[in-house]
C-alpha cells in the first residue's frame, strides 16, 4: 500500500490535514487504530462523559504518581476512535488568546503569531452566532454554534460575572475573550461535530483518501529520510509507502513516544531501550504541559439544575428525545457560559479560565452530589510546571511513561489559591444568591492557604489539555523538535502536526488550536504560500497593570 502522503492518526490535525491534502488532488491515507465513531454515545453531546470513560474509545493513559497531588495518578485520556479526541471530548471552542500565539512567535514559531493564525483560523469555521466575519470564518468545515441558554443559571453565572466588576464579552473567539459570556461547542444540529464529521468524511468522499485500521508500531526511515509507516494490521505487520511524506498527528503523547520508537529522541534514553538513534533530539517527549482545574460545587436553592433527569428514567428520556426527535437536552453539551478572567494587576491577559456547569458531578460523570446543584470548573491557564513523556520500554505495545509534574511551580498554587477565592466572590454576588443555597466544596471551611492547598491537592483533576511534547522552534534550537513549517528536525520527508508542536500551551480547551494547526500544516506540506497575515488588533485592557479587573 502507498500513497502520497501517509497521516498517522484520524484526530483533529490529522482530518484537517487530510480534507486539505484531498482537495489539492494529492492521494492520502490516514492510520488509525481505533474503530467508527458511529452510535449515540459520540455523537450525542449530552453523552461527552461516557465515550472517554471507555476503553473501545480511548487509549487509557494514565499519569505516574503525582508528588505534587499527593502521589494520584490522573486519568490522561486520549480518543483512539475515528475523530481522535474530538470524538470524546468536550465539544468546548475556544481559539485562545491572541497573545497565546504571539507568545509562540517569540519562542521560535516563527510565523505563528496571532496575525498569521487568524486566517487559518478564519478558514477553518462556519460560526453561528460569533461576532461577525471580521474576526470569525462563516463558511468553513467546521460548525460552531452556541448552546440555548434556557436554563436561568446560565445568565446567573454571566451575570454575577459582571456585577463582580469584569467586563462581559459576546465573543471571546473574536476581539476580546476576556470577560463572562455565552460559551461555544462544535456542534451542529444536534450532534458532534468532530473533526470526523467535518473534515475526514468529506475528505474521503473525494477518492483521495483512504483509512487503514491499524496500530502504528514505527515510521521507516532510510538513509535519513521517512519512507513509510510500519503498522500492524488484522492481516498481520506491513509498511505503508509515502511517495511524498510521512505526517505525524497521533497526539502529544503517542507522538513523541513514535517518534522515539523510530529512533529520534535523546539519544541516551533510545539506547537505554535498544532503540538505534537517527537524530538525537533532546526536546522529543519534552515540554509537557496542561490545564489543571478543580470543580467548584454549590447546592442550589431552587430545582432548576440537571439533577432532575439524573436517574435512569431521565437520561432515557433525554436520549429519547434526541435520537427520535433530535431536540432537548442531548443537544448540548451543556457548557453554555463561561468566563475569561485574570488573577491579579500586572497580568496582561486572562489566565483563569471558567466553565459553568448546571450539575454538580464529576467530568466523568461519576458521583453526582446529593440534590441539586451545579458547578463551575476552574483552573490557572499558564502553569509553569513542565513534565515530559518517556518511553517505558521499546516495545510498541508499551503505553509510555507520562508525568506532568503537576504543581511542581510554587506559582501555580498562588494562581489555584486565587482562583477559589475570586470564584467565590463572584458566586456571592446577587445575580447568583437566589440559587445558592451553600458550597458543597471545597466547603466553607476551607479558608486558609494551607486548606486550600490540601483541597488542591486532593481534588484537582486535569482539564485533558496536554500539549507541549514536540515543540515548534528555530531549526537550530536544541530542544525544538518540529522548524515552523512543522519538519521534524534532523529527519527528511518527516512531518509532525498536533498539539505536541504547541510552544506554550494555549488559553482554553486544545480543539481549536490543534484544528487550526493542521489546516496551517495543510499549506506548509503543500508549499503553498501561508495565507495573509491579519493586523486586526486584539483587546487588551487598558489598565491590566494597574488593575485586576
Amino acid at each position: 500500500m502507498h500513497a502520497d502522503y501517509v497521516i498517522v492518526g484520524a484526530g483533529s490535525a490529522g482530518c484537517a490535514m487530510a480534507y486539505r491534502l484531498a482537495e489539492a488532488g494529492r492521494r492520502v491515507i490516514v492510520i488509525e487504530y481505533g474503530g467508527s465513531d458511529a452510535g449515540p454515545f459520540i455523537q450525542m453531546p449530552g453523552a461527552l462523559s461516557y465515550p472517554m470513560n471507555m476503553g473501545i474509545y480511548d487509549w487509557g493513559f494514565q499519569s505516574e504518581p503525582e508528588p505534587g497531588l499527593g502521589n494520584r495518578r490522573l486519568a490522561t485520556p486520549r480518543g483512539k476512535v475515528v475523530g481522535g479526541s474530538s470524538s470524546i471530548n468536550g465539544m468546548v471552542y475556544v481559539r485562545g488568546h491572541a497573545r497565546d500565539y504571539d507568545t509562540w512567535a517569540e519562542m521560535g514559531a516563527q510565523g505563528w503569531s496571532y496575525a498569521d493564525v487568524l486566517p487559518y483560523f478564519k478558514r477553518m469555521e462556519h460560526s453561528h452566532g460569533g461576532s461577525g466575519p471580521e474576526y470569525r470564518g462563516t463558511d468553513g468545515p467546521l460548525h460552531i454554534t452556541r448552546g440555548p441558554r434556557t436554563n436561568p443559571l446560565f445568565d446567573a453565572f454571566i451575570e454575577s460575572g459582571r456585577a463582580a466588576g469584569y467586563p462581559v464579552t459576546q465573543d471571546y473567539n473574536g476581539a476580546q475573550q476576556e470577560g463572562f459570556g455565552p460559551m461555544e461547542a462544535t456542534i451542529w444540529k444536534g450532534r458532534r461535530w468532530s473533526a470526523a464529521n467535518a473534515y475526514l468524511k468529506p475528505a474521503v468522499a473525494t477518492g483521495n483518501v483512504q483509512v487503514v485500521r491499524g496500530f502504528a508500531r514505527k515510521v521507516v526511515i532510510e538513509n535519513g529520510r521517512a519512507t513509510g509507516v510500519e503498522l500492524d494490521t488484522r492481516a498481520g505487520r506491513q509498511v505503508i509507502r509515502a511517495g511524498r511524506e510521512v505526517i505525524l498527528a497521533a497526539s502529544s503523547i503517542n507522538s513523541p513516544k513514535l517518534l522515539m520508537l523510530s529512533g529520534i529522541g535523546p539519544a541516551a534514553h533510545l539506547r537505554e531501550h535498544g532503540v538505534e538513534v537517527v537524530a538525537d533530539r533532546p526536546g522529543v517527549g519534552q515540554n509537557l504541559q496542561d490545564h489543571l482545574e478543580i470543580y467548584m460545587q454549590f447546592a442550589a436553592a431552587q430545582p432548576v439544575t440537571l439533577y432532575k433527569y439524573w436517574n435512569l428514567l431521565g437520561k432515557a428520556w433525554v436520549g429519547a428525545n434526541w435520537l427520535f426527535l433530535n431536540r432537548g437536552l442531548g443537544t448540548s453539551n451543556q457548557f453554555e457560559a463561561c468566563g475569561f478572567i485574570r488573577s491579579r494587576a500586572g497580568i496582561e491577559y486572562p489566565d483563569i479560565q471558567y466553565h459553568f456547569l448546571p450539575i454538580a458531578v464529576r467530568y466523568d460523570g461519576k458521583a453526582a452530589a446529593g440534590g441539586h446543584g451545579f458547578q463551575v470548573h476552574v483552573g490557572p491557564m499558564r502553569s509553569k510546571s513542565r513534565g515530559a513523556v518517556t518511553l517505558r520500554s521499546g516495545r510498541p505495545e508499551d503505553a509510555p511513561v507520562i508525568r506532568f509534574n503537576y504543581m511542581s511551580h510554587p506559582d501555580d498554587w498562588e494562581e489555584f489559591r486565587a482562583c477559589i477565592r475570586l470564584t467565590r466572590e463572584i458566586f456571592a454576588q446577587a445575580p447568583m444568591t437566589p440559587f445558592v443555597k451553600h458550597e458543597i466544596q471545597p466547603g466553607p471551611g476551607v479558608v486558609t492557604d494551607e486548606e486550600i492547598d490540601a483541597f488542591i491537592r486532593d481534588h484537582a483533576e486535569s482539564a485533558y489539555h496536554p500539549c507541549g511534547t514536540a515543540r515548534m522552534g528555530r531549526a537550530e534550537d536544541p530542544m525544538a523538535v518540529v522548524d515552523p513549517e512543522c519538519r521534524v528536525i534532523g529527519v527528511q520527508g518527516l512531518r509532525l502536526a498536533d498539539s505536541s508542536i504547541f510552544p506554550q500551551v494555549t488559553n482554553g480547551n486544545l480543539n481549536g488550536p490543534t484544528i487550526m494547526t493542521g489546516e496551517k500544516a495543510a499549506d506548509h506540506i503543500l508549499g503553498k504560500t501561508p495565507l495573509p497575515a491579519s493586523n486586526l488588533p486584539a483587546w487588551i485592557n487598558p489598565d491590566w497593570r494597574e488593575k485586576q479587573r
